[in-house]
C-alpha cells in the first residue's frame, strides 16, 4: 500500500465533451498528477448517447453497441495517454474508469444507474487490469450511487478553521463541503455547463460559449431565471443527485414557452442560473473567518461565471484548485484512477454521509486483464 504505484482513470463526463485520463502515482495518502490527455468523442456517438439521456426511444441493440463502441474509445483514450506520457502499459496497477453516463435515477421503486463502455474490453485491449462500475454498489446499500469525488476531496484537502468547499463545475455542478471535525457533505447543486453548452450549440452551433462571449451580450431575464429556479429539486435535502435525465434541452425549451427572449439573454440566464444555484447551496456552508470556495471542472474557464461566483460569495475566497496545486481540469479522472487504487486494496471509498447508503464500501468491479 505505501509503494509507489500507477494508476490510470478515465473520465467521460455529462458534457461529453471528450474522454479525459490521467496519470497518477501514488504513495500511501499523497497522489501526483504525472501526465493527462483529452481524447476526442466523435461527435455521431456523442449524439446517440445524447438522444437517449434526454430520453428518446431506443432499443437492448442500440445500447449494446454503443457499450462495445465506447469501450473500444475508452481503450483507445487509454494508450494515447501511454503514448503521449511514453510510459508502459505493464507500469501501471489499474486504470479506474467511470463509463458514460446515460441514465441516472437513484429514486423510486427501482433505483438504478447506468455506465456504458464495456471494461472488458479496455482490459483486454490496453492489457491492463480495470475497474469500472463504482456507483452500483453504493445503490445496492441505499446509496444515491453519487456523487463519489467527495471522499476524494476529503484526502487531497483539509479545512482547518474555516469551510472548504470544492466546487466541480462539469455537465452537472457538484460539491464537497470540508469543515473542522464534521463529516463530509458532498451533493449535486444542479446543472453546471450543461444547459450552457446545449443553447449555444443549438444555435450557433459552438460547443460552449467561449470566455462568456455569447452571454456577455445578453441580460439576465429575471422572470425566465424564477422559473428556471423553481423546480422541485433545489427544495429536497442532501443526499441528492441529479442529471442530463432532468435538466435537459427539451426541459429548458418547455420552460421557454412562455417566454420570447433573444438566444444571447437566453445563453446570459443560464450562466446566471447556475452561479445563483450553486452560490445558494454554498453559502450554506459559511464558517470561520476565511472560507474557501476551491473550483475545478470545465466551468472554472467560464470567467463570467467564475465572476459572478465571487459576487455573490463575498465573504468567500472563490479560486481554482490550481492555487492549491492541484490541477482543475484532471480531477475527476485522477478521483477515479484513486477509487480504482482504494479497489485494488478493497478499501472503502464511499461516504455514507454523503451517498445515504447504509455503510461504507470498496467500489467497483475488476476486470482482469490476464496478461
Amino acid at each position: 500500500m505505501n509503494t509507489k504505484q500507477r494508476f490510470i482513470g478515465v473520465m467521460s463526463g455529462t458534457s461529453m465533451d471528450g474522454i479525459d485520463t490521467a496519470l497518477v502515482e501514488i504513495e500511501g495518502n499523497q497522489i501526483q498528477l504525472l501526465a493527462a490527455h483529452d481524447f476526442p468523442m466523435p461527435e455521431s456517438l456523442k449524439q446517440r448517447l445524447l438522444n437517449i439521456c434526454i430520453g428518446q426511444p431506443t432499443s437492448l441493440a442500440e445500447i449494446g453497441e454503443l457499450d462495445h463502441l465506447l469501450g473500444h474509445l475508452f481503450a483507445d483514450a487509454v494508450n494515447a495517454l501511454l503514448a503521449s506520457a511514453n510510459c508502459s502499459a505493464e507500469s501501471i496497477t489499474a486504470i479506474g474508469n467511470h463509463g458514460q453516463t446515460v441514465y441516472h435515477r437513484p429514486e423510486g421503486d427501482a433505483p438504478f444507474t447506468m455506465q456504458l463502455g464495456d471494461a472488458n474490453i479496455i482490459a483486454a485491449k490496453t492489457g491492463i487490469d480495470t475497474v469500472a462500475d463504482f456507483r452500483r454498489k453504493d445503490m445496492a446499500l441505499g446509496g444515491q450511487g453519487a456523487p463519489l469525488v467527495p471522499a476524494f476531496h476529503q484526502c487531497l484537502f483539509e479545512s482547518t478553521n474555516s469551510s472548504v468547499v470544492v466546487l466541480n463545475i462539469g455537465g452537472i455542478a457538484n460539491i464537497s463541503v470540508l469543515r473542522p471535525n464534521q463529516k463530509v457533505i458532498g451533493y449535486d447543486t444542479g446543472p453546471g455547463n450543461m444547459l450552457m453548452d446545449a443553447w449555444i450549440q443549438k444555435h450557433r452551433g459552438d460547443k460552449y460559449d467561449n470566455d462568456a462571449l455569447f452571454a456577455l451580450q445578453g441580460v439576465i431575464n429575471q422572470p425566465l431565471l424564477d422559473d428556471l429556479l423553481n423546480e422541485d429539486y433545489f427544495a429536497r435535502q442532501a443526499p441528492k443527485s441529479t442529471g442530463r435525465e432532468l435538466f435537459n434541452l427539451p426541459w429548458l425549451e418547455k420552460k421557454l414557452t412562455t417566454h420570447t427572449l433573444s438566444t444571447q439573454d437566453v445563453q446570459r440566464t443560464l450562466c446566471e442560473y447556475t452561479a445563483v444555484t450553486i452560490a445558494n447551496d454554498v453559502s450554506r456552508y459559511t464558517h470561520g473567518e476565511q472560507p474557501e470556495l476551491l473550483v475545478c471542472g470545465g466551468g472554472v474557464r467560464n470567467p463570467l461565471l467564475m465572476q459572478r461566483l465571487i459576487e455573490l460569495l463575498p465573504n468567500w475566497r472563490v479560486a481554482s484548485t490550481e492555487d492549491k496545486g492541484v490541477d482543475s481540469d484532471n480531477m475527476e479522472a485522477m478521483a477515479f484512477a484513486w477509487l480504482a487504487q482504494r479497489r485494488m486494496y478493497n478499501l472503502p471509498s464511499n461516504l455514507p454521509e454523503v451517498t445515504g447508503a447504509s455503510q461504507l464500501a470498496s467500489l467497483g468491479v475488476l476486470y482482469y486483464a490476464d496478461k
